[in-house]
């Protein structure tokens, strides 16, 4: 079974059905970070209220996986090395710890797309 490591994007666009996520919807295993379930909880408690954004936390909370320190300290040398990108410490932190879990980063971050182990999906 494949391994996908879900950003805040994935994640998002996942639930809003797009087309385009269906094939992650299922027959993967998927993990994310609390960091990018507290990015989605603020979306959906804007956009759709606390009843939402509440449930979608729960539903994905299972799959959040731990950040140590060495995962923060790469994190930062990532984005320094990509300082050309406007890239978040929240998607740093989820790209070197998907390389560091052998999971695939699923994003439709533009910034992302055409970097080594990412599955680009708009």
């Amino acid at each position: 079974m494949s391994l996908f490591y879900f950003d805040t994007y994935a994640i998002y666009e996942l639930i809003e059905g797009n087309e385009n996520y269906k094939p992650y919807a299922g027959g993967i295993a998927l993990i994310t970070t609390k960091l990018n379930l507290m990015e989605l909880h603020y979306g959906f408690l804007v956009k759709y209220g606390k009843t939402a954004a509440d449930y979608y936390y729960d539903q994905f909370e299972k799959f959040a996986v731990e950040i140590d320190s060495d995962i923060i300290k790469a994190a930062n040398e990532f984005r320094a090395l990509m300082r050309g990108k406007r890239l978040s410490y929240v998607d740093c932190i989820g790209y070197v710890l998907a390389k560091a879990r052998n999971a695939r980063f699923l994003t439709g971050d533009k910034e992302f797309q055409g970097l080594e182990n990412v599955q680009f999906v708009k």
